[in-house]
C-alpha cells in the first residue's frame, strides 16, 4: 500500500494515550483446523429452533432494505411478558456486551473528571476472576477498576465479610457480578444476593448470562431495587451467538438514561426477528437445556473417575483441575486430539481447564481421548 509522506512517522501517535494503553479483551479461539471439537467458547451445542430458522428465512426479502425498529420495540414487549415487566423496563443490545458498555459510559465518571460525592463515582468494581470483559470496559472509558477475590471455592463472600475487607466499596458507581459465575460455573442464590444488592448504592448489574443453566434466577432483584439491573442474553441458552442479541431488565427509570446513548438502531432486523421467534418456541430450548445439564453432570462424573477435580457447575461449561500433567499441557494434547477446550494463563486460573458442555456424543469423545491421554 503506498503511503503518503507526511512528517507523521507513526499514525498510532494519533490516538489518545489511554486507548494506545490498552490491552484489548482475549477472544476465545476461532479454530481454523476442519473436525475440531470445539469446546472453548461456551456455545449451545444444538441449533436454533426451526421455527427461528423458518422465521429468518421469510424475513430475508424486501425488508433487507430498510431500518430495523429502532428500540427493538415488539421484542420488548414479549420479553416483558415474558419476565413481567413493563417494555419500559427493558433495552435490548446487540448482545449483552453492548449494554455492559453502555452501563459503564452511563453509571461512571472517567477518573480524570473526578468522583461524584463519596468518592466513589468512577469507580468500576467486580469480583475476580470473572468475565473478563470488565477490566476492559473500565480501562477503555478511563474509570477506576476496584476487582475484588472471590473465596477459594469462587464463593461470594457475604456482605459482612465485604465491609471487613476493606477493599470493597458500596459506594461504587457500577458494581458487575456475574451469576452464576464465568469461568468457574458457580452458582449463586438469590438470597445471597439480596443481601449484597441491598448493601450497594451505586448501579448493580447482575449478569446472568448463563441463569437458564441454574437452579435459580435473580430477576426479582431488578423488580425489587431501583439500582439492580439484570443482563441476559440470547447467545448461550438459545443459541443465537450469531445474531448478538442481549438484554437488561431493571427500573425504567435507569433503563431511559441507557436508551439516551445507545447506537440508533443498534440491533439488527433479522436479530430481532430471529430473538422473537425464539420466544415463540421456548419448549424446544428446555428440552436441549435439560440435556445439557444431563450431559455436564454425566461429563462430570467420568472425568472424577480419571482424577479430575471440577467445580459444581451451573452453567453450560464446567472448570476442572486435570490430573498428573498441567492444564497447559492437557490443552495442547486435547488439541493433538482435535478437542478444543480453554485454559487461561492467569495465576488464579492457570491449573484448570473450562470445557464447555457440547453433545453427548462430543462429551464421549472427550472422554475417550482424556483415558488416552492418561494410558487408561
Amino acid at each position: 500500500m503506498a503511503v503518503l509522506r507526511t512528517r507523521i512517522q507513526n499514525p498510532q501517535s494519533l490516538a489518545r494515550p489511554l486507548v494506545r494503553r490498552l490491552r484489548p479483551y482475549a477472544y476465545g479461539e476461532q479454530p481454523k483446523i476442519a473436525g475440531l471439537i470445539k469446546l472453548n467458547t461456551n456455545e449451545n451445542p444444538y441449533p436454533p429452533s426451526p421455527r427461528v430458522l423458518r422465521a429468518l428465512k421469510a424475513a430475508v426479502d424486501g425488508r433487507l432494505r430498510l431500518y430495523p425498529n429502532p428500540t427493538a420495540q415488539a421484542l420488548r414487549e414479549k420479553l416483558g411478558r415474558l419476565h413481567g415487566a413493563a417494555a419500559a423496563a427493558i433495552i435490548v443490545g446487540n448482545g449483552s456486551d453492548e449494554l455492559l458498555a453502555l452501563a459503564v459510559r452511563a453509571f461512571v465518571e472517567p477518573a480524570t473528571a473526578g468522583g461524584r460525592a463519596g468518592g466513589g463515582g468512577n469507580v468500576v468494581q467486580y469480583f475476580t476472576p470473572s468475565y473478563s470483559l470488565y477490566p476492559v470496559l473500565a480501562d477503555i472509558h478511563g474509570a477506576t477498576k476496584n476487582p475484588v477475590h472471590l473465596k477459594p471455592d469462587f464463593g461470594l463472600p457475604a456482605p459482612g465479610e465485604l465491609k471487613r475487607d476493606g477493599r470493597w466499596r458500596s459506594d461504587a458507581a457500577l458494581t458487575l457480578v456475574t451469576t452464576p459465575n464465568a469461568p468457574s460455573g458457580r452458582g449463586y442464590t438469590t438470597s445471597e444476593l439480596e443481601g449484597f444488592c441491598r448493601a450497594q448504592r451505586g448501579v448493580v448489574v447482575l449478569d446472568e448470562a448463563y441463569a437458564n443453566f441454574a437452579d435459580e434466577d435473580a430477576m426479582r432483584l431488578a423488580m425489587t431495587f431501583p439500582h439492580v439491573i439484570v443482563a441476559r442474553t440470547f447467545s448461550k441458552a438459545f443459541s443465537l451467538c450469531f445474531q448478538r442479541v442481549g438484554y437488561f431488565v431493571g427500573h425504567p427509570s435507569l433503563i431511559a438514561v441507557l436508551h439516551k446513548i445507545r447506537d440508533s438502531y443498534n440491533v439488527n432486523g433479522l436479530g430481532q426477528i430471529a430473538a422473537a421467534a425464539t420466544l415463540a418456541d421456548l419448549d424446544y430450548y428446555r428440552a436441549n437445556i435439560k440435556k445439557i445439564i444431563q450431559t455436564r453432570q454425566w461429563l462430570t462424573r467420568e472425568l472424577a473417575g480419571m482424577g479430575f477435580q471440577t467445580f459444581p457447575s451451573r452453567t453450560n461449561f464446567i472448570l476442572t483441575q486435570p490430573p498428573r500433567f498441567t492444564a497447559e499441557e492437557w490443552l495442547g494434547k486435547l488439541r493433538k486430539k482435535k478437542i478444543l477446550v480453554r485454559w487461561f494463563g492467569s495465576p488464579e486460573l492457570k491449573n484448570y481447564l473450562r470445557i464447555t458442555i457440547g453433545t453427548a456424543a462430543e462429551a464421549a469423545i472427550l472422554a475417550k481421548a482424556a483415558r488416552k491421554i492418561l494410558g487408561q
